[in-house]
């Protein structure tokens, strides 16, 4: 998989990966509303992080798990992505 991640995608991850419905559109309108206003709690977010790393092959780690936004977690993991690390 080849960036940039994008809000689909991790509306995508966050159903599949801890079961809530998220409207990648809304989350766009909405980039900085806090993951919990989304329905994702801290655990979601590990559990999406996780999936994260097996799908780019990146260690992401407590630095994508300290993202309270969907901006944050997607400005992140494109950072990643663009730099390879």
């Amino acid at each position: 998989m080849n960036g940039p991640f994008t809000y689909s995608e991790l509306a995508d991850l966050m159903k599949a990966s801890a079961g809530i419905s998220a409207d990648p559109m809304e989350m766009e309108i909405r980039p900085e509303a806090e993951f919990g206003e989304f329905g994702l709690d801290s655990l979601g977010l590990i559990a999406v992080v996780s999936e994260l790393e097996q799908r780019y092959g990146l260690p992401l780690g407590q630095d994508a798990e300290a993202c309270k936004s969907p901006a944050q977690l997607v400005e992140f993991v494109n950072a990643q992505i663009t730099s390879g690390v």
